[in-house]
């Protein structure tokens, strides 16, 4: 029996050495067959399909398993050695030479435009962000309206400061793209389209930079606005792409034209997200999510601002306070503090008259009636087809019902641009979000001994005589639209690590595969 023991012995450790010779010879001869690297992100998305974004490089190699390794250490090990010798590896003792990747992402919204230059390394997998450089200018290329040479022209600053951030030799070769927003969408097609040509020619006839070739220069639909910020946040969060799949947090972007909120709903095992526009299967790292999305274009802020005071304009008509003719009148509003006056304030009603409004402050504090005007224009009574319903009739998943309170709900962009200069802190309730309104509504006598202590402050409020509108209907948006109960905490932020919120890096991601852009020869 010894003896037969020794035999089986000898067996399985021939059986087990000749695994992993054959495993060996296979992760060789696949890791060499790909020539790719970097992050891959495949944002195309066919009706009814699964948006893939995997922030992976797609060659075969060893991917780390506790309980795998536990189970065959011998084999693991064998299999990381072997892997040494692929410089493409994170375990290879080879040194790698790639030169940094640089990626110019320019954000072309309705009240700037933006430019984000990011530096990553390749040699890393996934590929590391290393650093990026912001500038923003105004106006939008919607201001430009039918001039396009001149919406073209306007970028020149932000190129500028690529051509100075990237070094000359890695200029060819670092991908540019341009993509607009709810701004240049409210133009129509044909305006819209003469500015992103002009833009296009100029990019691909003055700078050094290659134009990626696939939706390089493009009007950017909402969806992908809201999917891609919700991608930036969650991935710098480290939500995403980390390994295990984690909780995420909810997204709302408020622009200048549009309002996006992407999050990723959970219900009971008898129940599903309804199919339609706002339903987003998206793949990241070998993870499935189905996301709610829905941008409501028309509901920025500015947008929002010029809706409210709409209304102001459409009741003073009906109620002969002024005459139609009359294109610059003088109008109280109750979304001004007392004493507080707003000078030439362009008002474009919903059949395209325009005014030009001098609007000054009631003579007591009214931000209980400025809230009224804010939900009014939500149309909360709107048909439902699709229940439940956010606003203006759009279905949306109930924040109480399908969202963890341990969850978090990350606020941006203008809802950053207008809290932390009057000192609410990175998170705050919904409340505290409406004792700050009426705060700012009630006027100077308030500002002094409430906002005295934050610096700057005052100024600001003195500055802006629209900050109790935006407020507002900030409030309004949250809470009347969305249905985010007062209690609710929410968190913002302008950067997560030291980079910039928003969705420009998530769309920068698939562009470090170079599928889309060949590099550009110092020639042409």
């Amino acid at each position: 029996m010894a003896g037969l023991g020794a035999i089986v012995r000898n067996y399985r450790f021939v059986i087990g050495s000749l695994t992993a010779v054959m495993l060996i010879l296979l992760l060789r001869s696949s890791s060499g067959s790909s020539g790719s690297s970097g992050v891959i992100l495949d944002s195309s998305k066919e009706e009814g399909g699964t948006v893939n974004v995997l922030p992976i490089v797609p060659t075969p190699g060893y991917i780390d398993d506790a309980n795998s390794q536990s189970k065959n250490p011998d084999v693991a090990d064998a299999v990381k050695e072997s892997l040494k010798q692929s410089p493409d590896s994170k375990y290879s003792n080879a040194p790698c030479d790639k030169p940094h990747q640089y990626v110019i992402m320019v954000d072309a919204g309705s009240t700037g435009s933006r430019i984000h230059i990011y530096e990553f390394d390749v040699c890393t997998q996934p590929a590391s962000l290393l650093h990026e450089t912001f500038k923003m200018l105004k106006p939008g290329l919607s201001h430009f309206d039918t001039d396009a040479k001149a919406a073209a022209l306007s970028l020149d600053e932000l190129l500028d400061k690529a051509l100075e951030v990237i070094p000359k030799e890695r200029q060819g070769c670092s991908p540019v793209a341009v993509k607009a927003t709810a701004g240049l969408r409210m133009l129509g097609e044909a305006k819209s389209d003469k500015i992103l040509q002009a833009v296009q020619t100029h990019l691909e006839t003055d700078y050094p930079f290659p134009v990626v070739a696939k939706d390089g220069v493009v009007l950017m639909s909402g969806e992908e606005e809201g999917v891609y910020a919700w991608i930036t946040a969650n991935f710098l969060l480290g939500n995403i792409g980390a390994g295990s799949k984690l909780p995420t947090a909810a997204t709302f972007d408020l622009g200048g034209g549009s309002t996006q909120i992407v999050f990723e709903p959970s219900y009971p095992p008898n129940e599903m997200m309804l199919d339609g526009e706002y339903k987003y299967p998206l793949s990241f790292a070998d993870h499935d999510y189905t996301l709610y999305q829905f941008s409501h274009l028309g509901y920025g802020l500015m947008e929002g601002r010029n809706k409210v005071n709409a209304l102001l304009v459409e009741t003073a008509l009906k109620d002969g306070l002024i005459e139609k003719s009359n294109k610059s009148p003088k109008l109280s509003s109750p979304c001004l503090p007392p004493g507080t006056v707003a000078s030439d304030v362009k008002v474009t009603l919903e059949n395209g008259d325009e005014y030009l409004v001098t609007f000054k402050g009631p003579v007591t504090p009214a931000g209980a009636q400025c809230r009224f005007l804010a939900d009014k224009i939500l149309k909360k009574d709107a048909a439902c087809t699709s229940p439940p319903c956010s606003f203006n009739g759009v279905h949306q998943p109930s924040l109480v019902r399908t969202f963890k309170e341990t969850n978090d709900l990350y606020v941006f962009s203008y809802f950053y641009d207008k809290t932390q200069p009057l000192g609410l802190p990175h998170s705050f309730t919904l409340g505290e979000l409406a004792d700050v309104a009426r705060m700012v509504c009630n006027g100077e006598d308030v500002w002094e001994s409430v906002f005295s202590g934050i610096e700057g402050s005052i100024a600001e409020l003195k500055k802006e005589p629209l900050w109790c509108l935006d407020l507002s209907f900030q409030f309004s948006l949250l809470h009347t639209g969305y249905d985010i109960p007062l209690y609710r905490e929410l968190k913002t932020a302008d950067k997560i690590a030291n980079n910039e919120l928003g969705w420009c890096l998530g769309a920068s991601l698939p562009l470090l595969d170079g599928k889309d852009w060949k590099c550009k020869s110092s020639k042409s």
